[in-house]
């Protein structure tokens, strides 16, 4: 089945000084569409997926959304940013900000909304991935269990509130820069399920991760990263069942035993 292209690197080839991390990729992907990278350490999927939308910039090559060339700089770049939404490892929220206005700001620099349509839509965003009700804390804040004797901890709904922002920009595609890794066991599961429904609901996303079940139930195609080359690009189900290549043999070998 054809899909209509979103994002399409040609040929590209990005150096950190004399270190080739990025070796000739050609990688499409349809709109709708769920490709997850994974790979070991230092196989470059991470800045594989930043060069997408332009945090990382490359020595050669094209990259393309919805058919056009990234911009270079300025307004155009900010509204690229907006289209293609990044989740990352650290989530980058604004502490000194409650949780609202981490969503509602972009909307009213980047996207031009009133102050008070921006809230209102964050609001409904945050009711939609479960957290309604910390819209006015600060994502600085420590919750609860101190009066216990625990030691506090950090915010816990980071990820989750990360991925609200993100989509409170209307973005055309989702990039995901492994998003559970910095969490609680016990917040990765919220995470992912939010991940989940966004895949059913026909959102664009280029995921890496660690999470092979959020790859194998999720995903509509597997991209198999090592040593900056795209080594396979297949259907989870066939990737994880019959690797074709000794390196993802020898991957999958050592993570599927854990």
């Amino acid at each position: 089945m054809a899909v209509d292209p979103l994002i399409e690197l040609r040929d590209v080839n990005k150096y950190y000084g004399e270190l080739h991390v990025l070796q000739d990729i050609d990688l499409t992907v349809g709109k709708g569409e769920v490709v997850v990278v994974i790979g070991p350490s230092g196989s470059g999927k991470s800045t594989l997926c930043r060069t997408i939308n332009r945090l990382e910039t490359i020595r050669s090559g094209t990259i393309l959304l919805d058919g056009q060339p990234l911009p270079e700089e300025g307004k155009a770049l900010a509204r690229l940013r907006a289209d293609v939404g990044m989740v990352f490892q650290s989530f980058n929220l604004f502490a000194h900000k409650t949780v609202l206005q981490n969503l509602s700001l972009g909307q009213v620099k980047v996207r031009g909304r009133k102050k008070e349509e921006a809230d209102r839509r964050s609001r409904r965003l945050l009711d939609r991935v479960g957290l309604a009700d910390q819209a006015p804390k600060f994502p600085a804040q420590l919750s609860g269990g101190q009066q216990l004797g625990v030691p506090p901890r950090p915010f816990r709904h980071w990820g989750s509130v990360a991925i609200a922002r993100a989509l409170a920009m209307e973005p055309k595609a989702l990039l995901f820069d492994e998003p559970t890794s910095a969490l609680d066991p016990e917040m990765i599961n919220e995470v992912l399920e939010v991940m989940r429904q966004l895949a059913r609901e026909g959102m664009t996303m280029v995921v890496v991760t660690h999470e092979m079940g959020f790859a194998r139930s999720a995903a509509n195609r597997v991209v198999f990263m090592s040593d900056g080359r795209i080594i396979e690009d297949r259907a989870p189900e066939e990737f994880f069942t019959d690797p074709r290549t000794e390196r993802a043999k020898d991957f999958l070998s050592k993570i599927l035993k854990h």
